[in-house]
C-alpha cells in the first residue's frame, strides 16, 4: 500500500516514522503547506518523498489528514475526485463538525478517527516513532463508511499497535470535551492567570513537579486548540461549567472552614486513582 500524509508535524510525522517500517507499506508520501516542515520531514526521514495533494490523490491508497481541524474541513472539499478505492482517514480531535463537512460523494471513503495520543510539542522535530504504540484510537460513525475502508483502517491501526474503540461522533465530542478539551482549557487558564499574577523569577524558582505537570499542556499549539474549541464549543462550555461548579464548591468549603466536608470531597475525588 502507498500512504499519503497531509500535515507533517507531531502527529503526521510520527505516523510516517511508524508506517515506514511496516511491511505492507511500500511508500510513505508527505505534504505540508509549510515548505520548511516538508524539507525538515525529509531530512529527518519521516517520509520517503514530498508530493502535492493532487499527486497524492492519484498515487496513494490511503490519505491521512493530520492537520488542525479547521484545515481538515477545508481540505476534504478538495478530495471529491479521488478514486472510490482511496481511503481518507482524518486525525482531528473533534468529529461532528468534520463529518458534517465531508462531501456526500466521498463519505464512504472517509474514516473519522481520533488517536488519543500527542504531546505539548509541535512540528516535524517533535515526531517520534512510538507515539501511537498502545494508544487508543476512536473511530466514529463507521456505518456510513464503506466496509472495505473500515477494514483497511482497522488493519492499519492494529499494525500500529493501537487499541480501537467505536462510538458515535456525538458521544466522542461529549467525552473528549470533558476528558481532553477541558484539561487544556484549565491549563491555558492557569498559565494565563499565573503569568499575570507572578513574577517570572518566582515561577522559575518555585514551579515544582505539580505545577509543571498541570501547566505542561499549556505549551500546546494555540493554532490547533483554538480550532478545537471552536468546533466543539458547546461541549467545551458545558465541561467548563461543570468544572466551575466543582471549583466553586472547593472554594466555599475552604472559605467557610468546613474542613470535614472538604476532606470527604477530596476523598471522593481520589477514587479516580482506581480508574487510571
Amino acid at each position: 500500500m502507498k500512504i499519503g500524509i497531509i500535515g507533517l508535524g507531531l502527529m503526521g510525522g510520527s505516523l510516517g516514522l511508524a508506517l515506514k517500517d511496516e511491511k505492507l507499506i511500500s511508500c510513505v508520501s508527505g505534504y505540508d503547506k509549510d515548505e520548511n516542515h516538508s524539507k525538515k520531514a525529509l531530512e529527518l526521514g519521516l517520509v520517503h518523498e514530498i508530493l502535492s495533494i493532487d499527486e497524492m490523490k492519484k498515487k496513494c491508497d490511503i490519505i491521512f489528514l493530520a492537520v488542525p481541524v479547521e484545515a481538515i474541513v477545508s481540505i476534504v472539499q478538495n478530495l471529491t475526485d479521488i478514486s472510490e478505492d482511496t481511503t481518507i482517514i482524518d486525525f482531528g480531535s473533534t468529529k461532528q463538525k468534520i463529518i458534517e463537512a465531508v462531501p456526500e460523494k466521498i463519505r464512504k471513503n472517509f474514516i473519522p478517527a481520533h488517536p488519543m495520543a500527542g504531546t505539548e510539542y509541535s512540528g516535524p522535530e517533535a515526531a517520534f516513532k512510538s507515539l501511537y504504540t498502545g494508544a487508543t484510537v476512536i473511530v466514529c460513525d463507521f456505518a456510513e463508511s464503506a466496509e472495505k475502508h473500515v477494514k483497511r483502517s482497522v488493519e492499519l491501526f492494529s499494525c500500529l499497535g493501537m487499541k480501537i474503540i467505536f462510538m458515535s461522533a456525538k458521544e466522542h465530542d461529549h467525552h473528549v470535551g470533558l476528558i481532553s478539551h477541558l484539561p487544556h482549557a484549565i491549563a491555558f487558564s492557569l498559565a494565563s492567570g499565573i503569568l499575570k499574577e507572578e513574577d517570572k523569577r518566582h515561577i522559575v524558582a518555585l514551579g515544582g513537579p505539580t505545577f509543571k505537570g498541570m501547566i505542561r499542556v499549556a505549551k500546546s499549539s494555540p493554532f490547533m486548540w483554538s480550532d478545537i474549541f471552536k468546533q466543539n464549543k458547546n461541549n467545551v462550555v458545558e465541561a467548563i461549567n461543570m468544572f466551575e461548579k466543582e471549583l466553586n464548591l472547593c472554594k466555599d468549603l475552604i472559605k467557610d472552614e468546613r474542613w470535614d466536608e472538604l476532606f470527604d470531597w477530596m476523598s471522593e475525588a481520589r477514587a479516580v486513582r482506581e480508574i487510571l
